[in-house]
């Protein structure tokens, strides 16, 4: 299914054949999970993996289907003879993945062939999930939930934010995480400003917000969530905003329906928040879409780029408002768009008060 739908596109482009590099994008269409040790050549009729030595058992295994090229030299090295037999002249290739030294080893290898860029052919497909998908990522999502519990047993004011932090990523690495989708993010106080603060050795205290972003890996699809926090009394701005950001969240969700674009979806939150008086608080996207990577499409966003939401589309809702000097608050879910609106997947609580 997914290689038809990639030729159909290839027709449409009058393209003969499709070099893929980009792992995410490798792996989607043949199961391959090696990350760059590939080059996936797709043409109307052939599907061809040229890979080298240490690669050739993996692709056997995960991607039995496909024609292995093997090669002793770099993988350019078996263009030449390849291209010729299949008859390939124009010729697409990944133009947001392709360096610029790659590019000019393809060309002097294929001197009699078209190289054209091609760009997110294949990022358009991921985009909309089918069920197995949709059911691995629930997966995933269970994982971070079941560390953000966790985690609300466990912290306590005077730890650092490296050690909440760790725990985090050591509690999903043995509760079926085979690894973190990201960087966890453990913003306290000030720190959580910054929508995307690293975590440091600042001491957490009690009475602020606590920002914390974080998402598992399963079979190679992630989940994402935020959760803000606060340990014992939160003061007045924590309250205003929290419940602001609550509102907002709440809301998208259950107004977000398939035919918006991402931008009708994104001003449904920020609307809210806009009217509450932070509008210029909430500088980034309502939402991003969630895979095989973690930031994929769908974008939910502000800005004009013509994105359309459909069915099967998964994607976050993460409404977020940050106060220089104070703090920020941010809500996080991972969602599924169905027919009559969102499938919320994210089950972590909403509550935010910790009690001492």
């Amino acid at each position: 299914m997914r290689l038809r739908k990639l030729r159909e596109k290839l027709a449409a482009d009058g393209l003969d054949a499709m070099l893929v590099t980009q792992p995410q994008n490798a792996r989607y269409l043949s199961g391959f999970t090696g990350g760059n040790g590939v080059v996936l050549v797709v043409t109307p009729r052939e599907a061809i993996a040229v890979t080298g030595f240490i690669y050739r058992e993996q692709i056997q295994r995960e991607a039995p289907d496909w024609e292995l090229v093997e090669v002793k030299n770099k993988l350019v090295s078996a263009f030449p003879d390849l291209i010729a037999r299949l008859g390939a002249r124009r010729i697409g290739f990944e133009s947001t993945h392709v360096t610029v030294d790659r590019h000019r080893e393809w060309a002097e290898a294929l001197t009699d062939c078209e190289l054209v860029p091609v760009k997110d052919v294949v990022e358009d497909l991921r985009a909309v999930k089918d069920e197995e998908e949709i059911g691995v990522i629930e997966k995933a999502v269970a994982v971070a939930d079941a560390a953000f519990a966790h985690i609300v047993e466990f912290i306590r004011p005077g730890m650092m934010e490296k050690e909440v932090g760790w725990e985090l990523e050591a509690y999903m690495r043995t509760h079926g995480a085979e690894k973190v989708s990201f960087d966890i993010i453990v913003g306290s106080g000030p720190n959580g400003a910054m929508p995307h603060a690293t975590v440091s050795e600042r001491v957490i205290r009690a009475g602020e917000p606590i920002v914390m972003d974080l998402g598992a890996v399963v079979d190679g699809y992630c989940s994402d969530m935020t959760r803000t926090i606060v340990i014992g009394e939160p003061d007045d701005t924590f309250r205003a905003v929290y419940d602001t950001v609550l509102r907002a969240q709440i809301h998208a969700e259950a107004k977000i329906m398939p035919g918006m674009t991402g931008q009708e979806a994104d001003a449904i939150a920020r609307e809210i928040i806009t009217e509450a008086g932070y509008g210029e608080a909430f500088g980034h996207s309502l939402g991003h879409g969630v895979g095989l990577a973690v930031h994929e499409k769908p974008r939910v966003t502000h800005m004009q780029d013509g994105n359309t939401l459909v069915p099967g589309m998964v994607f976050t809702v993460e409404p977020g408002v940050y106060l220089p000097g104070w703090g920020g608050v941010r809500i996080e879910d991972v969602v599924v768009l169905r027919e009559d609106g969102c499938q919320v997947l994210t089950r972590s609580s909403k509550e935010p008060v910790v009690p001492l």
